[in-house]
């Protein structure tokens, strides 16, 4: 029996997966991947976020607008933002808020802007208590100024984790789960392997945010759901568990994130039209 995984960080409405999309989520179900999570990164994909989520039973859908993508963002599209959630209030497919974010590592950041939307964003987090999913480069400090002046009711998840245990320990805390992937499984993560073996394994929620951050046992390639049971492996190795261990304490932490039954079968749902948000 394949162990039983949730991917809490995709991109799978990407381009990199027009071609065999519902064939990777067929192969991601034989692997045991029961569910992945679908982020949108601006206005313009939240549409295909959601039918993809509507269209395949797997799939779940989170909205929300990117820190690197800035240059896309429009003042009325944090209304639109709002929208959305209205329409999708109570949806099982709508599981969270993102991606969003402060990005300080790209070049000459805007920090007041992307501070201004990510600010915006954890207040609609807050109104819908919905969960956030964070993406973080070189910025621990400002988000966790901010999640502390919010104080979510369902908190989320830090995406892509390579903080230290302090900043680690800051985000758990406040209830949130820390997304671990593709990038601690490559040799000269040392850091990242440090803080491993330190998280309690009830702060750990699994993650590919393929179709990027490929792990070792897939160099150069398209990551995927499908890579997700090698990377459980190859961080269980490195905690010292077993990986069936891992897999269940990040799908059981999934499940509690999301509002998910963890005993639930996925099933068909009726496929909803999108809704057109209110503007």
């Amino acid at each position: 029996m394949p162990m039983r995984l949730i991917d809490t960080h995709t991109h799978l409405d990407f381009e990199h997966f027009d071609a065999d999309r519902h064939q990777v989520l067929t192969r991601c179900r034989q692997a045991g991947v029961e569910r992945v999570v679908v982020l949108g990164v601006h206005a313009a994909n939240w549409a295909r976020v959601w039918q993809l989520a509507c269209d395949e039973p797997t799939a779940y859908a989170a909205l929300g607008l990117h820190p690197v993508f800035l240059q896309d963002h429009r003042p009325e599209h944090l209304d639109e933002l709002r929208g959305w959630l209205a329409r999708l209030r109570g949806e099982d497919k709508l599981c969270a808020i993102g991606e969003i974010g402060l990005d300080y590592y790209i070049e000459n950041p805007d920090r007041e802007a992307q501070h201004h939307w990510l600010d915006a964003q954890l207040a609609l987090a807050a109104e819908f208590e919905l969960p956030v999913l964070l993406h973080v480069r070189r910025a621990h400090a400002p988000v966790l100024a901010l999640l502390k002046r919010h104080k979510l009711v369902r908190a989320g998840v830090a995406h892509a984790f390579s903080g230290s245990w302090e900043e680690a320990r800051e985000y758990i805390r406040l209830g949130f789960r820390l997304g671990l992937g593709g990038a601690g499984t490559w040799p000269q993560a040392h850091r990242m392997h440090r803080v491993l073996q330190q998280l309690p394994l009830d702060s750990i929620v699994l993650e590919t945010d393929a179709p990027d951050i490929a792990p070792a046992s897939h160099p150069g390639m398209r990551n995927s759901p499908e890579h997700l049971p090698a990377i459980c492996r190859t961080l269980a190795g490195l905690k010292g568990i077993a990986p069936e261990e891992l897999a269940e304490a990040s799908y059981r932490n999934s499940c509690e994130l999301f509002g998910w039954k963890a005993d639930a079968r996925v099933s068909r749902p009726a496929a909803p039209r999108p809704p057109v948000p209110h503007r």
